[in-house]
């Protein structure tokens, strides 16, 4: 699927309320569909198994889909795979083929306790899930989050290889859910403008300049180790997935556009992927602005820009 240039932007310049309400209940259907397969499979299994690379809004749909379960009266319980990291080691963590840690890598997650949480949650039994701490690259000794799943509960467990096979096989039945920016933007011939991927990476930017303490060029320049870590990763594991759901919006790089064209007007030399990051700026230039203002609270993308509802 592609969205259209023209149309985007004919739509920015009229009416750009009426067009991020339309886009973001656009979404919201693609939301309901999946969760309506959810609630289906909760006879078979507790778990749901949310996947997808890196921007494509996994927080918010976790937790968008917990707030829709919770109105029919299900109540979801949402937790990050991020904290089932393993303490960085330079003994254990393995390595990019340039010697770095490869933190794309499903070796960093701890596939055991993982395994076991869910079979434990399955037979209605307590775990205690550990936390990660990014600051110190390592997993807390002495901070759990208690949780047990009573009646008819369930659990979102989110993370880049959240439907990786050393999961899937031992939990067959859990519902895979697999989440990406998927949409390119063409032009009226058909051309591609604007790629689905470049979406994502204009959302990382972003949040990680915001919150994460990574300035625009080393984003920019982990990316070429992020999408090897894709194809390598994750992509091989989405047709496993349930249903496969869009987060991309038709008017969201024109919301962005004011937030990443700096980041992408300075990229550093050395780059990987050097000559495909400096055609997303004057790919920018081509859509026309809305205003971050007329994002709503809810949205995946105040994942990325903040002053959401969510706390992440």
């Amino acid at each position: 699927m592609a969205y259209n240039l023209s149309v985007i932007n004919r739509n920015a310049r009229e009416d750009p309320e009426a067009f991020a309400r339309e886009c973001e209940s656009e979404y919201h259907s693609r939301l309901e569909m999946a969760v309506g397969m959810i609630r289906k499979n909760i006879s078979r299994s507790p778990i749901v198994l949310l996947s997808g690379p890196s921007g494509s809004g996994k927080t918010t749909t976790a937790k968008r889909i917990s707030d829709e379960l919770g109105r029919s009266g299900i109540m979801a319980h949402t937790v990050s795979l991020d904290n089932y990291f393993r303490s960085v080691s330079p003994d254990s963590t393995p390595r990019t083929p340039t010697g770095e840690y490869d933190f794309e890598s499903p070796l960093c997650l701890d596939m055991e306790l993982i395994n076991a949480h869910f079979a434990a949650l399955a037979r209605g039994e307590e775990i205690l899930i550990p936390h990660f701490r990014f600051s110190t690259q390592s997993r807390s000794k002495s901070k759990f989050t208690a949780m047990r799943l009573m009646g008819s509960e369930i659990a979102i467990f989110e993370g880049i290889h959240a439907l990786n096979d050393i999961i899937t096989r031992v939990h067959p039945d859990a519902f895979r859910l697999y989440i990406s920016a998927r949409s390119d933007v063409a032009d009226d011939s058909g051309r591609t403008r604007f790629k689905g991927t470049w979406i994502r990476l204009i959302r990382r930017v972003v949040r990680d300049s915001f919150f994460r303490g990574t300035s625009a060029q080393g984003t920019l320049r982990m990316w070429a180790n992020v999408r090897r870590g894709e194809k390598l990763h994750i992509s091989p594991f989405k047709n496993s997935a349930h249903c496969l759901l869009d987060t991309s919006m038709q008017y969201e790089i024109s919301a962005l556009k004011r937030y990443a064209s700096e980041a992408f007007g300075d990229i550093p030399g050395g780059a990987g992927r050097f000559d495909e990051l400096r055609l997303i700026l004057p790919a920018l230039e081509l859509f026309e602005d809305i205003s971050p203002e007329l994002i709503p609270p809810d949205s995946i993308l105040r994942e990325f820009i903040g002053g959401g509802k969510y706390t992440y």
